[in-house]
Parts: structure tokens; sequence; C-alpha cells
């Protein structure tokens, strides 16, 4: 039986990994072996930010948050915990999305957590 070496699939793998890595600077977007080096950092990092971007946003809206709370005479825990004893069951990215654009909406929130407070 013959000898089969694949360059057909070889070469169509390689042709994938040089796509994915164009752009890159230097050899890291030219030759096959630093280029698949490359395309697999990339990937990863691309994995692991696609969660950390959930974080920052949280983090952001809960810096708009609080700038707000402090505005309103409170703080970002009491802001929270007397929304919650109202019931108020509104998320953080449409609580900072009103403290940024709709400030009487929030005052009237900050109002409602300053009444409802333990």
């Amino acid at each position: 039986m013959p000898r089969v070496k694949n360059s057909a699939s070889t070469r169509r793998r390689r042709k994938k990994v040089l796509k994915l890595a164009k752009g890159y600077v230097g050899s890291r977007g030219k030759l096959f072996k630093i280029a698949n080096q490359q395309v697999m950092k990339s990937l990863a990092y691309a994995y692991r930010d696609r969660r950390a971007r959930k974080r920052d946003f949280r983090k952001l809206w809960i810096a708009r948050i609080n700038a707000a709370a402090r505005n309103n005479g409170l703080s970002y825990s009491k802001l929270m915990g007397g929304l919650k004893n109202a019931g108020i069951g509104i998320n953080r990215k449409m609580l900072a999305d009103m403290a940024v654009k709709d400030p009487v909406a929030f005052k009237e929130l900050a109002d409602v957590a300053r009444e409802n407070q333990s």
C-alpha cells in the first residue's frame, strides 16, 4: 500500500491558521509555527476576556451607581439595601443608565431607598 502524506489537509490547516493570524506583526502573521502559537494564545485571551468583560461592566455600573447615590446623600450599599427592602428589583445596568441619563428618576429611587432602610 502506498504512503499517503496528506499534503492537502496540511495545507488547508496551515492556511486556516495563517488566515486567523492575518494582521499580526512580523513573523506572527507570516510563518506557520510562530503564527500558530500566537493564534492559540489569542484564542485563549479571547475566551478569558469574554468572561472578564462581564466583570468589567459590572464594576463600571457599580461605580456609576455609587457616584449618583452619593450625590443624593446615600452610599451604594445603603441604596441597594433600601431598594431591596422596598421590593424594587431593578438591575445594576438599568440603575447605572438611569444615573447617567435620568437623574430625576434616580433621585426618586434614592428617596424610596432612604425611606426603606432597615
